[in-house]
């Protein structure tokens, strides 16, 4: 498996992860990132011939927090838009996606870590090639498109109905924005969707249960994923066997609050909705992401995207 040294050291002012015995404690905080890094080699997994980063060449392209609660029962993946105006530490205000221009993996952790108050525990990053590979190891996954929309972009129509997506196909689709009525943020839905049909596909009971599966689907994510190098495979597999009683229904996916769209000087940006912001990673932090989707149930990404 790709690793990834360094990605704590020397990050100052870190949130406090909850002590024993209180809401949140025992809870871990996994940074999901894509990169937009351009490489004719791999630039992340186990066949990784170029750095995950170079300064200034790449930006992320999907930022997501996986939050698993304490009881190993509930787990909350939240999108952070790439183009949400945030601090980024020593760098004054930016687009959340240039922190990993900046400053690669630390700063970006630094920039999630600042802007949500959670402690993250690791990094996973992938870059497109990956993406690709990844899909295909899992022998495709299925989206549901629930009515005919066009990528003018790639020239890609996608038909109403169910449709089985290898790693190509995939990548098209989570990619478009471009004809989306809601443009990325229906971009962020569909990643979301594509995330959710693996995690369904991968973790499911037999595969929990099972230590040959178990260390199969970890082998697939070393072929294409880099890690943070404290996080080994054992300890994943320790996570995974902990969720053994963790269920689908229990997984819930959303996008952090936004107050909408704007303009900084040339730049579109997005602009969060901090109170609304405040309040949600204040309630994953307590582990009641399942009190708070009770309240907030339209902020939950449906089963179904554009």
């Amino acid at each position: 498996m790709g690793r990834i040294d360094g990605v704590f050291q020397g990050l100052t002012q870190r949130p406090e992860k909850p002590a024993a015995g209180t809401p949140g404690a025992g809870a871990v905080n996994i940074l999901l990132m894509g990169t937009d890094r351009v490489s004719e080699v791999a630039t992340t997994g186990d066949a990784a011939a170029s750095p995950a980063w170079v300064a200034g060449e790449q930006r992320s392209d999907a930022l997501m927090v996986l939050h698993i609660d304490g009881s190993r029962k509930v787990a909350a993946v939240v999108s952070i838009p790439r183009d949400s105006w945030v601090p980024i530490p020593g760098h004054g205000y930016g687009k959340i996606n240039w922190a990993y221009s900046f400053g690669g993996p630390s700063l970006t952790v630094a920039t999630v870590e600042q802007l949500t108050g959670l402690r993250i525990d690791h990094l996973a990053i992938v870059d497109w090639e990956g993406f690709k590979e990844l899909t295909d190891h899992v022998g495709g996954v299925d989206i549901d498109v629930p009515a005919t929309v066009v990528d003018p972009h790639n020239h890609v129509t996608w038909t109403a109905g169910r449709h089985h997506l290898d790693g190509e196909q995939a990548l098209l689709y989570v990619r478009q924005r471009y004809g989306l009525p809601g443009g990325d943020f229906d971009r962020v839905k569909r990643q979301q969707a594509f995330l959710k049909s693996v995690m369904e596909a991968s973790m499911h009971t037999a595969m929990r249960k099972d230590p040959k599966m178990l260390y199969g689907f970890l082998d697939t994510l070393a072929r294409n994923v880099s890690v943070d190098s404290g996080w080994s495979t054992t300890d994943m597999a320790k996570l995974v066997f902990s969720m053994r009683d963790f269920r689908s229904a229990n997984l819930r996916f959303l996008t952090a609050p936004v107050l909408g769209t704007g303009q900084v000087g040339t730049q579109s940006v997005v602009r969060l909705d901090d109170a609304a912001d405040k309040d949600l990673w204040r309630e994953l932090r307590s582990d009641r992401i399942d009190q708070w989707s009770a309240v907030h149930w339209q902020e939950l990404t449906g089963a179904t995207v554009r």
